[in-house]
């Protein structure tokens, strides 16, 4: 039987490790360094890419399924109301107070002890586990960077905090800059064409238009217009308004589809910024998915419940089916005084292992 408490305190001992060694996205490199060499003292023989770590299972045989294991190690920039130093790990009674421990610093410690545990048992699938870089800015150096130099993949479990509740879609993000073209002009004439007037006509397209195609799990794709840039001074008729759009997309439309859509309806000139971030889903039927709801209810008495999530994560980036579950709420990420719970990684440890000894993929 898998030893949960010992793997439980080792993963918290981790976490603090990592909490008090400031890992904002493109600066892991120490963390990573914490995370190799604690892999290493296990007897695990970790390989790196950039700050992208990862491990792959004695027996790996190329006939078998494959399942990956991911949680990211970076964190964002603290905001400025922590009232805690956040670089600091503070234990009070069960929760862990510090940056990146409810994102993602359990699902990484938990997954790395489960990935561990499940090692050591035979298993009728090949076992990767990746914590990889830069997630919370979808970076080139981070997931994208090692996924040429991972074996064959069939599904993956990514560690975010669900509430260990099985997340089976994602919506994707593409961001748009819109820009109207006017003409230049003296304010106090009848001169030039605003082009802050143009644009109010494509920002009210955004704000009113619908697509059609509304998900059962993530529901309709959802446009804000975020940012707005124009003039120069207040005497002249600025001839150029540029907007910034945000866009989550859902799995009835692939970025791309969503972008066409929006050239052919608006008059200003649209630019994405990336279609790599794609909405995501995994078949409710899919055995990874099956094992997740038949754990019962979580640790806190709730129905384990398959959900779409309107958070974004390294799934938009993987090419395979995926599904997010992991400890923690997500609604303490990227907050002051951000915890996680000593019970929750317990918890979450458990529950990765009973999921996953004996899993058919």
């Amino acid at each position: 039987m898998t030893d949960i408490e010992n793997l439980s305190a080792e993963a918290t001992d981790l976490l603090k490790q990592l909490v008090a060694t400031p890992r904002t996205s493109r600066h892991e490199t120490d963390a990573a360094d914490i995370l190799a060499r604690f892999m290493e003292e296990k007897g695990l023989f970790p390989h790196r890419e950039a700050n992208n770590i990862w491990c792959i299972a004695e027996g790996y045989d190329p006939n078998r399924p494959t399942l990956l294991l991911n949680a990211h190690i970076d964190t964002v920039k603290p905001v400025a109301a922590w009232t805690r130093d956040p670089f600091r790990p503070t234990l009070e009674g069960d929760r862990l107070y510090g940056l990146g421990t409810n994102d993602d610093g359990a699902s990484l410690v938990c997954l790395l002890q489960t990935f561990r545990a499940m090692a050591m048992r035979p298993q009728s699938y090949n076992l990767v586990f990746l914590a990889s870089a830069e997630e919370e800015v979808s970076g080139q150096d981070g997931l994208s960077r090692a996924l040429p130099l991972l074996p064959h993949i069939d599904v993956a479990l990514v560690g975010e905090p669900t509430g260990m509740q099985p997340a089976v879609a994602e919506k994707g993000l593409m961001v748009l800059d819109v820009t109207a073209t006017g003409k230049a002009g003296h304010a106090a004439r009848e001169e030039g064409v605003n082009a802050i007037y143009l644009a109010l006509d494509d920002i009210n397209w955004f704000r009113n238009y619908r697509f059609p195609l509304v998900s059962s799990l993530l529901g309709p794709v959802k446009m804000s217009v975020t940012v707005i840039q124009a003039g120069t001074q207040h005497n002249v008729v600025p001839d150029c308004c540029t907007f910034t759009v945000d866009v989550r997309s859902n799995e009835c439309y692939s970025n791309e589809e969503i972008y066409q859509h929006i050239c052919a309806a608006v008059k200003g000139q649209v630019k994405a910024r990336s279609f790599r971030l794609n909405s995501s889903r995994i078949d409710v039927a899919h055995p990874l998915v099956q094992r997740a709801i038949l754990l019962g209810p979580t640790a806190d008495g709730k129905p384990r419940t398959p959900f779409g999530s309107p958070t974004l994560s390294d799934q938009a980036l993987m090419p395979w089916p995926s599904m997010k579950m992991g400890p923690g709420d997500s609604a303490r990420s990227h907050t002051a005084d951000e915890y996680i719970c000593i019970r929750e990684i317990r918890a979450a440890i458990a529950d990765y292992s009973q999921m996953l000894d004996g899993l058919q993929l």
